[in-house]
């Protein structure tokens, strides 16, 4: 295999494992409420997150195209930048999964696209207008989880509130069933459709292929990729998400899972890439508020709110260091 040849690998197997390592976070994204209530015993749960993470995955291309052409000036993406960018993604979020921290994988990997093309070539090749968009609708995606958790939260007290507790659990426990699926598709049809666009980035930069149609074998890739990651399960994302934000009964986890799947459903169908945990989080916060304000653990919020911000700019920091480490070392830019 020439050096050519050896590049586009590493790029491949570094996007790849990205996809894993964003999975196994996000993991706790589509099941932590569903594992949460015991609806599904946590190996189940996990299974059926992975088999639909990579349903999803396979139903566009909207999202993918948009990392691939909407970031990054044409012409200007190398195989290096991307390199660069998948490894210090992948780093980001093995460690904060590590210490149970869900983070965004969205923000993880733009920031570090963006980290590694400044590393190379400056402000000048970073597409401001896309970025700005993508920036706009993760800014926008939990505050619309959090609106449409509060929404639908809010109605289904109102239309429950002649019913017996122990039949609103029973008619919920079933009915988390559907709702933890769309949650769980949705998840596969924006995030692992991130990764499918980065390595056709490689590809198109690699000259491999000239056009940014995502090719099968990169679809079935990524989607097989984030359902491993998500079958490794992040167990203590999953006990923050799902016990110690607030506490959840059925009828919470199925409010949270339908909006955090709209919200989600619809930036896919706009091709716009958003945080699913983010977006996870602000509708479990919005179905909590709809009790009273201190049911919600601001203090457990704030923390993950912290972790967000500093995910994009660590993830650029991290990326320029990479990208300049490797061009330093092997020569290749």
């Amino acid at each position: 295999m020439d050096e050519s040849g050896l590049l586009i690998f590493a790029v491949v197997a570094a996007a790849l494992f990205f996809d894993f390592t964003n999975g196994w976070n996000d993991s706790a994204n589509a099941i932590a409420t569903v594992v949460s209530t015991r609806v599904l015993r946590p190996g189940t749960a996990i299974l059926l997150a992975a088999v639909l993470n990579l349903l999803g995955a396979l139903v566009s291309e909207r999202v993918a195209k948009t990392i691939s052409t909407g970031l990054i000036v044409p012409g200007e993406a190398t195989q290096a930048i991307v390199l660069a960018a998948m490894i210090a993604a992948a780093i980001w979020v093995a460690a904060m999964t590590l210490i149970g921290l869900p983070i965004s994988g969205s923000h993880s990997l733009i920031g570090s696209l963006v980290g590694a093309a400044l590393a190379r070539g400056g402000l000048s090749i970073v597409q401001g207008a896309g970025l700005r968009k993508v920036l706009e609708a993760m800014l926008l995606s939990p505050l619309l989880g959090f609106g449409l958790g509060f929404l639908i939260m809010g109605s289904l007290l109102w239309l429950l509130r002649r019913q017996r507790p122990h039949d609103v659990q029973s008619w919920f426990g079933k009915l988390q069933l559907v709702s933890v699926s769309f949650m769980a598709w949705q998840h596969g049809t924006n995030d692992a459709q991130k990764v499918m666009g980065v390595i056709t980035l490689a590809l198109v930069a690699g000259g491999y292929q000239q056009s940014t149609d995502v090719q099968t074998w990169v679809m079935l890739s990524c989607g097989l990729a984030i359902s491993i990651g998500t079958a490794a399960g992040g167990w203590k994302v999953i006990r923050t998400l799902g016990s110690q934000l607030i506490k959840i009964q059925p009828v919470h986890g199925f409010a949270a899972e339908t909006a955090a799947g709209i919200t989600l459903g619809t930036a896919a169908w706009l091709g716009v890439p958003v945080s699913t945990t983010h977006t996870i989080t602000g509708a479990i916060m919005g179905v909590g508020a709809t009790r009273r304000l201190s049911a919600v653990r601001w203090g457990l919020g704030s923390k993950i709110l912290v972790a967000w911000v500093f995910t994009l700019p660590c993830c650029a920091a991290l990326a320029w260091t990479v990208y300049m480490l490797l061009h330093m070392l092997t020569g290749i830019a």
